[in-house]
């Protein structure tokens, strides 16, 4: 499938015309909240078992593993800004998705991936509990005051390096966002 459809195929179905991307008021409304953890250890047969109950008691939280390893785990983590290589075993990504709007839907199901999320805490990374940082997830923090704690867990030891590195390039902090890497405070 072309590129084009491909978008549509992961957002709509295989059957809207691409021009309806175009438009700039969607015919339905789609919400969704995406987290991540990295696990270093196997999880145990019972402890899966017991995961996919929390799962299906909780509601509509999914998940997706990503297997790392192989050919990652041959090049430092500090060579990239990307630090999750040698030592993990898969990735997780949460999800969960609604189309209901309202301040109730919303805390109904960001309340059902929050409690996935802390039922996995015994068996993912700590130290920091790392995350993926393409899963932009505002519940580790944002810039000010907790930039450390989600540039720790998306960076790793690789943060202070970044900050350094977005301060050279862009010392007037252009572009930014609300979990950008941030830039050091002016000598002026």
């Amino acid at each position: 499938m072309s590129w084009i459809q491909s978008v549509l195929w992961w957002g709509l179905d295989n059957e809207t015309n691409p021009a309806v991307l175009l438009s700039r008021q969607p015919e339905s409304v789609n919400f969704g909240k995406r987290k991540s953890d990295y696990v270093q250890t196997p999880i145990p047969k019972a402890s899966l078992e017991w995961i996919w109950k929390k799962m299906i008691e909780s509601g509509k939280t999914g998940f997706v593993f990503n297997p790392y390893g192989g050919a990652m785990d041959e090049v430092p983590a500090t060579e990239t800004p990307f630090p999750h290589r040698a030592g993990n075993l898969y990735k997780i990504q949460y999800s969960i998705s609604w189309k209901e709007a309202g301040v109730e839907a919303e805390k109904k199901y960001l309340g059902q991936i929050r409690r996935i999320y802390s039922y996995m805490t015994p068996f993912v990374s700590k130290n920091p509990r790392s995350a993926y940082l393409n899963y932009r997830d505002l519940d580790i923090g944002i810039v000010q005051p907790a930039r450390k704690v989600y540039g720790g867990k998306y960076f790793n030891g690789n943060f202070e390096r970044l900050v350094k590195v977005k301060t050279a390039v862009d010392p007037h902090n252009f572009f930014w966002n609300e979990q950008s890497i941030p830039v050091l405070p002016s000598k002026a």
